[in-house]
């Protein structure tokens, strides 16, 4: 069986070991053995990624086939690669592979077997196949034996380094989404966070067009007793992961998810959270959940103690660590939940102007869904050093490959069909921009979080922001009143209203940009600047 889904991959042979769905502990001696990390104190096995500590935009584009040119968003994020491209860095990467010892995975996209995709997912390095294993669904015994032909390949090559004059690539690191061979193909990067954004990727376009599933970049939670359900969009940085890991509901999952008909299932098996400055303290379940099976990549471990130093980032801000969704003690492992209740849109506003907190009909939630204002944190992409404010189409820009308003529109459609309630939170800055103020006080948008999820939120005085156009509660039961308007808590209120008028105008400016066929209702709903 194995052999027949290597050749759907390309492979004729292999001159060197195979192993096939290895256990945690057998590719935790492996990667030791092979020296690709290190144990920490915890049990958890620790790699570095070297120069790639972030995605590399850059390098990653889509294969330009016909079955697939006329529906997919080109332009700076979504970049053609040519056909005959492709196959040279194709072959390029099975001649590599097929010479070295291999891990591979059987993997499944989607916990909702309905709507799911198999991927098989081939890797030259043990860590990065118990990434996959960690971080994917993984299929039973049953599932295993059904799983030929599988619907998707992922080659993994970060050995090898390719020539851009040779293969046509922007640098020596490539990643290459083929619809029409089913196949992904990553080379030269290190960085495992690649192998489940592709992934992610290649579902963002196969849920939209072959099952009316809305994918969203977004995490989700239920509460344990009533079921009721919530889902957080953000980018990297903005709190997602932290935000929906709260100890008082049950996670679902931590990044991706699709919205079906009444339901909305993980994409994920696992978790790929932040590990810069967590704590016992700040973020208990993630921390608890830092232990044999999981995958740390970027954290300094001290060599002697081997204890992980949470708070270093002199490899990466964008520490990371990787682990099956059962290592949350409350996790909902089904990764299954009904129709969501409510929507919390996360932004870190390094401008420190907008509310904390504000209510969002169903237009003004299309227009920021589609805006999907933040700041993008250290780490996060190479060369990106300090906040940098930004408009992610979606809260996942890279990663959708279709028409924004096709995603937009079905997201209206889906909340005004469930009745959903829309928040934007903001856990940037206050009291000042970035330099100048200060981050959000975690446990203050705990709060906030707590009021919308049971609905107290409602029962506040709201007033209209006639600038966002965002109608802001003037009370959260636990937070200073002052903090809820984001001009109250700046000296030089004068400075306020300049930085203030500054992002209006950049949201109007990129929605006409961006969005020049935007329906006359959305973008009525968006910022008013005179």
């Amino acid at each position: 069986m194995i052999q027949n889904q290597l050749n759907a991959c390309g492979f004729q042979g292999v001159s060197g070991a195979l192993l096939v769905d290895g256990s945690p502990a057998i590719l935790i001696e492996k990667a030791i053995s092979n020296k690709e990390g290190i144990l920490t104190s915890k049990g958890a096995l620790a790699v570095e990624t070297g120069a790639y500590t972030g995605r590399s935009p850059e390098d990653r584009f889509i294969v330009d086939t016909p079955d697939v040119h006329d529906k997919i968003a080109w332009g700076s994020v979504n970049k053609p690669f040519p056909v005959e491209g492709y196959r040279r860095v194709r072959k390029a990467i099975i001649d590599y592979l097929s010479a070295r010892d291999l891990y591979v995975v059987h993997a499944v996209a989607g916990a909702d077997r309905r709507w799911c995709r198999k991927f098989l997912v081939v890797c030259e390095r043990a860590s990065q196949a118990l990434f996959a294993r960690q971080l994917l669904v993984r299929p039973s015994k049953r599932q295993i034996a059904d799983f030929e032909p599988q619907d998707f390949n992922v080659l993994v090559a970060p050995g090898l380094k390719l020539n851009p004059a040779v293969y046509g690539t922007h640098s020596e690191a490539v990643v290459l989404l083929n619809f029409e061979e089913k196949t992904v193909l990553i080379a030269g990067t290190s960085y495992s966070g690649e192998i489940k954004k592709a992934i992610f990727s290649v579902m963002n376009y196969l849920m939209p067009v072959e099952e009316g599933v809305l994918p969203m970049h977004c995490s989700a939670n239920m509460d344990p007793v009533t079921g009721e359900t919530a889902v957080f969009f953000g980018l990297s940085g903005t709190g997602k992961t932290t935000l929906s890991a709260d100890p008082q509901r049950m996670l679902i999952g931590d990044d991706e998810h699709g919205w079906a008909s009444g339901s909305v299932f993980n994409f994920e098996g696992g978790c790929y959270a932040k590990a810069i400055c967590i704590s016992q303290t700040t973020e208990p379940e993630i921390y608890r959940a830092i232990k044999f099976g999981s995958v740390c990549e970027n954290v300094v471990v001290d060599p002697v103690t081997r204890k992980p130093d949470y708070f270093d980032g002199s490899l990466t801000e964008n520490t990371r660590v990787a682990y099956p969704i059962d290592f949350i003690d409350n996790a909902q492992v089904m990764g299954q939940g009904r129709y969501p209740n409510v929507v919390i849109f996360l932004t870190a506003d390094a401008f420190g102007v907008l509310p904390p907190i504000s209510r969002l009909d169903k237009n003004a939630a299309m227009y920021h869904f589609l805006s999907g204002f933040t700041s993008k944190v250290a780490g996060t992409e190479r060369g990106v050093t300090e906040p940098q404010p930004t408009f992610s189409t979606l809260f996942g820009e890279p990663f959708m490959p279709l028409s924004p308003l096709l995603y937009a529109k079905m997201f209206g459609e889906k909340i005004e069909c469930s009745g959903t309630r829309v928040y934007l939170i903001n856990t940037g800055w206050t009291g000042g921009p970035y330099g100048t103020g200060s981050r959000m006080d975690l446990a203050s948008t705990r709060l906030m979080i707590t009021s919308v999820l049971d609905g107290s939120v409602e029962e506040s005085e709201f007033v209209h922001d006639d600038l966002f156009n965002l109608d802001v509660p003037q009370h959260i039961d636990g937070v200073d009143d002052r903090v809820l308007n984001p001009r109250d808590t700046w000296s030089d209120v004068e400075a306020f209203d300049e930085s203030a008028l500054r992002l209006a105008k950049m949201f109007v400016e990129n929605a006409s940009k961006k969005y020049p066929d935007m329906d006359p209702e959305v973008r009525a709903a968006g910022p008013k600047v005179s």
